[in-house]
């Protein structure tokens, strides 16, 4: 099943898709660089549409003590937001520290600078998405977390 993830943010937000396997992902690029939540979510259902996706993913930004503060409850309106334009709830997945992974990632490429900064956001959406794909491979036939 091609499975599309979105990393939310308020100035970029970045997107992964993986194949029908659910093996491989790549980072979408450009990111999204719309600050209006419902052009957003627009972005998001047409990349979904246009990639073929049949579920999306969400990042929820928890805060390292596992609670939901102020970007946590964004990251849930964007989801909302997605769900009504798409037809269905997205998953919500935890995305602590996927940031940190992404960069360590980039830094591994040497890309810093502008490049990073135009990347950074989707490779963390696929950092995103491969943490689930790991949750949905050991957990078959289960429901979402």
């Amino acid at each position: 099943m091609k499975i599309l993830a979105v990393d939310y943010g308020e100035s970029r937000t970045g997107l992964a898709i993986c194949d029908a396997t659910e093996m491989l992902t790549r980072a979408i690029t450009p990111q999204i660089e719309e600050k209006s939540m419902n052009k957003v979510a627009e972005a998001v259902v047409e990349a979904a549409k246009a990639n073929g996706a049949e579920k999306i993913v969400v990042g929820l930004c928890k805060n390292m003590d596992g609670t939901e503060g102020s970007q946590a409850k964004k990251c849930r309106r964007i989801a909302g937001k997605i769900a009504e334009l798409w037809g269905s709830e997205p998953v919500m997945w935890d995305e602590r520290q996927t940031t940190i992974s992404a960069a360590a990632i980039l830094s591994e490429t040497n890309t810093f600078g502008k490049k990073r900064k135009e990347i950074l956001d989707s490779v963390s959406a696929a950092v995103i998405l491969e943490a689930y794909l790991a949750w949905r491979k050991n957990h078959p036939g289960q429901d979402e977390p």
